[in-house]
């Protein structure tokens, strides 16, 4: 009687030991998300129409069609966005590899042996006086052949199967996103190096014209040393100052090598010719009307956004998965198949025939700290999958704020800026005249021929951020990708 008191208070000792080790802590609350999308970009110029420059084709965006070409090449040759592919390929495979195993794992085994046991033990003494049939004692050394069927399946009780799989799916569709924003920025960037380029040759026009009209001022200056209107000093002032302006025709080539150069990367090739607009009508262009729609629309638009979104789903799962660890886990393992001592039994049938069907439940009891660890880094890389998805939305909205605030004020800049471009070229003019009439020194031309160059230069830089701006805006809403 009190054996079996014993036992029960064993038992029942064993089954709360059970208990208290499958239970499982519960997963981290995440905190709240950051505050809602704002309803305005908070511009002057923005409207609240759901009309998205996002949605174009981005040929249809660009009008060059050069720019078009040189597009078109670059998203089929260029190395990053085949790397990105890649990784594509990677996420799927692991979904087939979540998928596996899910199902029951089936093998085919053969094995050979032998095996000599001493005489004076049990299997020994055994073994010499058992007869396989009548008057056939069993063999020494004894053989083991063996020919069956396996399977082996994890029953997926708590779904922690199932969430991987799902965790896995998440972050084959977050790399698809993830190729989509390489695409949006590999346009962007394209279209940035060719507009650059053609800034360039504009400026490089712009100095040659500047060279052309310092060299006849130089040449007047001479004439009037000889004269002895002007003064060795005054000719030395504009030989230098149109040899700075060679130095600088010199320094634009090379930029100009560079840019195409880039190009020529981003496109996945040899350094070539780019070819591209001409620069006369470069200060003529106007960059692509924006619409911005509304902020929220960029939680489907941006691929970057959705990209985080997904990320953050899969962390969820895989702390859905990391928490049914906790869990005892239900194995079921099954063989079928023929074993004997010699091959010429192997199919001496039913004698031969071997079985087994056994279920395996298994839990975590004592020293479960991997699996802890496991839970907790779970726990974490979920918060920082949120993290990461509020800071991206706060990123893209503020992306397409500054590149519509720059759009403005880039307008207003370059208006003046031509105002001031004219008036410096009405000076040069009257500088000239006045010089030639001895009314002005060579100091006054010289500078007001560097001021205009300036002026020219900075004209065409602010014509090239104009274009960028709208090219920015347009990779900021989500555009490019669809």
């Amino acid at each position: 009687m009190y054996k079996f008191k014993s036992y029960q208070y064993g038992i029942a000792l064993g089954i709360c030991l059970t208990v208290a080790g499958c239970k499982a802590p519960a997963p981290e609350a995440a905190p709240t998300t950051s505050a809602p999308v704002p309803e305005s970009f908070g511009t002057t110029a923005q409207t609240q129409d759901s009309n998205n420059t996002s949605a174009l084709q981005w040929k249809d965006y660009f009008k060059d069609q050069n720019l078009v070409d040189l597009i078109d090449v670059a998203l089929k040759n260029n190395q990053e966005l085949n790397i990105t592919l890649q990784e594509i390929e990677i996420a799927k495979n692991d979904i087939r590899v979540k998928k596996g195993l899910l199902l029951p794992t089936v093998g085919v085994r053969a094995g050979a042996g032998v095996e000599k046991v001493g005489r004076y033990t049990s299997q020994g003494a055994g073994d010499a006086t058992t007869e396989i049939k009548p008057g056939v004692e069993t063999p020494d050394p004894l053989g083991d052949f063996t020919i069956s069927a396996y399977a082996n399946w994890e029953v997926d009780i708590w779904k922690k199967l199932r969430n991987s799989k799902k965790a896995a799916l998440n972050r084959y569709l977050a790399t698809v996103e993830g190729k989509n924003f390489v695409i949006t920025n590999l346009i962007a960037e394209v279209a940035d190096s060719y507009y650059e380029l053609m800034a360039l040759d504009t400026q490089l026009d712009i100095v040659k014209q500047t060279i052309k009209l310092q060299s006849n001022a130089l040449e007047i200056v001479k004439i009037q040393k000889q004269a002895a209107r002007a003064t060795e000093l005054g000719v030395k002032k504009f030989e230098a100052e149109v040899l700075t302006s060679k130095s600088l025709e010199f320094d634009i080539l090379q930029q100009i090598k560079e840019a195409e150069n880039k190009i020529n990367f981003l496109l996945g090739r040899y350094p070539q010719e780019i070819k591209r607009t001409t620069s006369t009508n470069f200060l003529s262009l106007l960059p692509a009307a924006v619409s911005s729609g509304i902020p929220s629309q960029l939680l489907s638009n941006r691929p970057d956004v959705k990209q985080a979104e997904l990320e953050l789903v899969a962390a969820k799962l895989d702390v859905k998965v990391a928490h049914a660890e906790f869990y005892p886990s239900l194995d079921i393992s099954a063989a079928v198949g023929v074993n004997a001592f010699k091959p010429s039994y192997l199919f001496t049938f039913p004698e031969s025939i071997l079985y087994s069907l056994a279920g395996d439940l298994a839990a975590p009891l004592i020293n479960r700290n991997a699996i802890k660890a496991e839970f907790a880094s779970a726990n974490a890389r979920q918060l920082q999958a949120l993290y990461n998805y509020d800071r991206t939305v706060l990123n893209a909205y503020l992306e397409v704020s500054n590149q519509l605030s720059k759009i403005e004020n880039l307008q207003k800049g370059y208006d003046l800026k031509s105002q001031q471009v004219d008036a410096l070229n009405t000076s040069i003019d009257v500088s000239n005249d006045l010089f030639k009439s001895a009314r002005v020194d060579y100091f006054e031309v010289l500078m007001t021929q560097r001021d205009a160059l300036e002026a020219k230069l900075e004209l065409v830089d602010t014509k090239k951020e104009q274009l960028n701006a709208a090219v920015h805006v347009y990779r900021d809403l989500g555009g490019g990708w669809k």
